[in-house]
């Protein structure tokens, strides 16, 4: 049920037991940072809503008449239930800071992701960070459904009800293995690649939905179905080393391959695979507390790299 009205207003009892404490109404206003007449004011409102007079004022001070008296006694406790009713919340607020629920994709847990949480560690030694790893698609539910603080897609697209900041950039590389022949000829055209199936990322995942983009950009309508779905990368690198097939992976999860000679990069001479890897959360909100420190971050190893060049 709703609190009464003559109750709903506790400051105003925290300033009548103020008042009887320091013995004035001057000296209870300065005490709770306000000028004398407004502390008037707000005793003589609270008294026309008690509906009895709580104060006897003299020019030497005020003092609780009996009623008055009746009245904090009753009210300290209440006043008492009150702040620790604050400390409990502050206590809540100062937990939930200190926790950071991450999604991020494969390739942005796997290798971008520990750097920015080594250098969190730093400015925030008592985060506990909880990570949830998959494609993109999942990393956006997780967020919108406040299942995460902070989220990092590779999509193209930042979908619906969420806000997003470039943290960092990436291409596709369409690799095979050292004894495939396209490793010899080291370049195709999109319309090619697109003809041939590929060891693939399952449907949602930032890398599929970027590759596929950039073929209908460049204007190739149809294309060969996966000739293998896989959801991790790494599973992906095993086949694509193992001759299964052609693989299209973020150049973050092959660059030391491609310089072993693991595998080998085929470029796709009409095609645009370089992509943005974004932050997410909830449009309408900031990131705040740890989330706000990990994007400071990972917006600074961007702006880092940019000036490097």
């Amino acid at each position: 049920m709703p609190l009464p009205s003559r109750v709903t207003d506790l400051a105003s009892f925290d300033l009548l037991l103020s008042v009887a404490e320091l013995g004035s109404i001057g000296r209870a206003a300065r005490a709770h940072g306000m000028s004398q007449p407004s502390a008037s004011e707000r005793l003589r409102t609270l008294e026309v809503r008690v509906g009895v007079a709580l104060l006897d004022r003299t020019p030497r001070g005020a003092r609780l008449t009996t009623a008055g008296q009746l009245v904090a006694g009753w009210a300290a406790p209440v006043l008492a239930r009150a702040a620790d009713l604050d400390a409990g919340l502050t206590s809540l607020r100062a937990d939930r800071q200190s926790q950071l629920r991450i999604a991020a994709s494969l390739t942005v847990a796997e290798y971008l992701l520990p750097a920015w949480l080594i250098a969190l560690r730093t400015v925030s030694p008592d985060t506990a960070t909880v990570l949830t790893a998959g494609n993109s698609v999942h990393v956006a539910e997780q967020v919108l459904a406040q299942k995460a603080d902070l989220g990092f897609i590779e999509s193209t697209d930042v979908p619906s009800g969420l806000a997003s900041r470039v943290v960092a950039e990436d291409e596709l590389v369409l690799v095979v293995a050292p004894g495939h022949p396209w490793a010899r000829r080291r370049r195709v055209t999109a319309s090619r690649a697109a003809a041939t199936p590929l060891v693939s990322r399952e449907p949602g995942s930032g890398t599929r939905q970027a590759w596929e983009h950039a073929l209908e950009v460049a204007g190739v309508a149809e294309s060969a179905g996966p000739l293998l779905e896989m959801s991790s990368t790494t599973a992906i690198k095993a086949a694509a080393i193992g001759g299964i097939g052609p693989a299209v992976l973020s150049l973050h999860t092959v660059a030391t391959d491609i310089a072993t000679r693991t595998l080998v990069r085929v470029e796709v001479g009409d095609l645009d695979l370089r992509r943005a890897l974004r932050a997410v959360w909830p449009s309408g909100r900031t990131p705040r507390g740890p989330a706000s420190d990990l994007l400071t971050i990972a917006t600074r190893s961007l702006t880092n790299r940019a000036d490097r060049r």
